[in-house]
């Protein structure tokens, strides 16, 4: 049976309040389907250190959010040739962008979401 789940729209916004109920900053990159479109979250704290999050499944939990990305001296810059390739494969991809003071505290809320 396929349990039912909120849109990527809802999603969302959703992420939108509770990070800007933390004193942060959200910006929607690029949009991708409404309903069912996965959802790339890039963070910065302060405006530094990207690091992308996705959501994967998980045997346990159901869905759980991961960090697939972080920038390091060996790779800056490589991220948006990274994204390039992941809108090219999926059309439907959401990106949005987090500026936040701490990024762990973001992982603590993002878990509150899945």
């Amino acid at each position: 049976m396929i349990e039912p789940r909120l849109s990527t729209d809802m999603r969302i916004g959703a992420i939108k309040r509770l990070v800007e109920s933390e004193g942060g900053f959200t910006m929607v990159l690029k949009k991708g389907d409404p309903i069912s479109g996965a959802i790339l979250v890039q963070t910065l704290e302060k405006g530094r250190n990207p690091k992308l999050f996705e959501q994967m499944p998980s045997l346990d939990d159901g869905p759980v959010w991961q960090q697939i990305w972080s920038e390091g001296i060996e790779n800056k810059g490589d991220l948006s040739e990274y994204l390039e390739r992941r809108f090219a494969r999926d059309s439907d991809l959401w990106l949005i962008e987090l500026d936040i003071a701490d990024s762990e505290r973001l992982t603590g809320l993002l878990r509150q979401l899945s």
